[in-house]
């Protein structure tokens, strides 16, 4: 058998120095020859050359990179720094790596927080896009505040229904109410988002069945609206309430209410970031068979879409028009056709109020329509709702129009106001 070379060259030492030197010489030099160790290699191949493992000059940890079915190459620390170590940790990464991926899994684990820090970075991007409030944005709270905090370190692959059903009773008990429907929409839409974001990023495998969350929760209490006599009182009450402010704010953010509520009347939109977002040059002229309608642009909460304002709707325009000093020399009409860039609601001096919703309460106890009949609250909100029922029973209007305007779907619109679509039909039922 071939011996190594320095145990060739330990004998021949040896030989020497039994002729020449003295006994301790002699030693001496057989201590410091048995000292000497085999130089380690630069790198060491395992598994026919598709695992190499090896350590960097400044390092005292062994890496290794290995191939994959694909033909690429991966590296990751083995975090050991004895070779014996290494080499059984190299392994083990390089077995699993091929395991997951014959299963369609990453060739890595990411936990559920590592594919939410991806999601969430792409979220807040569109919502920069958007430069609004939208659904995104209950989204990435969703993510951030529930699935983070309590899954965390855990592999969406490994998450079965017991550990899903286990999330909502602890989600329900952070939120110390039942959620009702339309908040558990949002919780399975965020949840999608996170699992379509896995498999984007190629973390898991669309064959991989990840469990999804409930959406059937409490029936939500249809919003209280106004009756046509309980809106006729109230745009009279706010002709004189608006000039009563004992401060110059309310001189300002009475009249603006006044005008804001009546195109939530006239038009249907959203109460907030819909009707807010407004400017002048969302507005434009329409005309079909002879007649001049006004068309308004919304973009918020299910994106954008045209919606066709009632005629009053015009009169709101031009006190707007009249009050906001910097456009109010430019005739009306070419306000309209110029596309002014400015917001349509807010102050003399341009600025917006940051909300409407304290002055619109004040203005409910102070007219006495705060509480309908059942005894619920009356807000902003109860406009868009009262919009619907009137256009239904008395403007003649069916329900894909309606959702056309009101920018929800037929089913929504079925589904809060059937009972409102029989009273339609009496005439015809009876």
């Amino acid at each position: 058998m071939q011996q190594p070379p320095h145990s060739t060259l330990y004998l021949e030492a040896e030989r020497h120095a039994d002729g020449k030197k003295s006994a301790f010489q002699k030693t001496t030099l057989r201590s410091s020859l048995t000292a000497l160790h085999a130089a380690q290699p630069q790198s060491i191949y395992l598994r026919d050359g598709e695992l190499v493992l090896y350590r960097r000059s400044r390092s005292l940890l062994y890496q290794c990179r290995y191939r994959l079915a694909d033909g690429s190459w991966v590296r990751q620390t083995t975090g050991k720094a004895a070779l014996e170590h290494a080499i059984v940790r190299a392994c083990d990464i390089y077995d699993e790596a091929r395991y997951r991926q014959r299963l369609g899994l990453a060739h890595r684990t990411h936990s559920v927080a590592q594919i939410a820090a991806v999601c969430c970075a792409g979220l807040r991007q569109q919502i920069d896009g958007k430069g609004k409030k939208t659904a995104l944005n209950d989204y990435l709270s969703i993510i951030e505040r529930y699935f983070v905090p309590y899954f965390g370190e855990r592999q969406l692959e490994t998450l079965t229904h017991t550990d899903v059903r286990e999330f909502e009773l602890w989600r329900d008990r952070q939120m110390t109410r039942k959620p009702k429907t339309s908040t558990l929409n949002n919780f399975t839409s965020a949840w999608s988002r996170l699992v379509a974001t896995a498999v984007e990023q190629g973390y898991i495998s669309e064959r991989v069945p990840v469990p999804k969350l409930t959406s059937k929760g409490e029936k939500g209490k249809t919003r209280p609206a106004f009756s046509k006599e309980e809106i006729e009182q109230l745009l009279a009450f706010v002709e004189t309430w608006q000039h009563k402010g004992k401060f110059a704010v309310e001189h300002e953010i009475r009249p603006l209410l006044r005008d804001y509520i009546e195109m939530l009347l006239y038009t249907g939109m959203r109460h907030g970031t819909e009707a807010m977002g407004i400017r002048w040059r969302d507005l434009e002229w329409h005309t079909k068979d002879g007649v001049r309608y006004l068309r308004v642009w919304v973009d918020g909460k299910t994106g954008g879409r045209w919606l066709i304002a009632k005629h009053k709707a015009v009169d709101v325009l031009k006190r707007l028009h009249a009050r906001q000093r910097d456009i109010a020399d430019v005739p009306f009409e070419d306000v309209l056709t110029t596309r002014v860039p400015h917001l349509l609601f807010r102050f003399s001096d341009g600025h917006q109020p940051h909300s409407l919703v304290g002055t619109f309460r004040k203005l409910m106890r102070d007219s006495g329509l705060l509480l309908d009949s059942a005894g619920q609250t009356r807000t902003l909100y109860s406009l868009r709702h009262t919009y619907a029922t009137l256009a239904l029973l008395e403007g003649g209007a069916d329900i894909h129009t309606l959702s056309k305007q009101m920018g929800n779907s037929a089913a929504m619109i079925e589904r809060h106001y059937s009972k409102l679509t029989a009273t339609m039909a009496a005439d015809r039922l009876a």
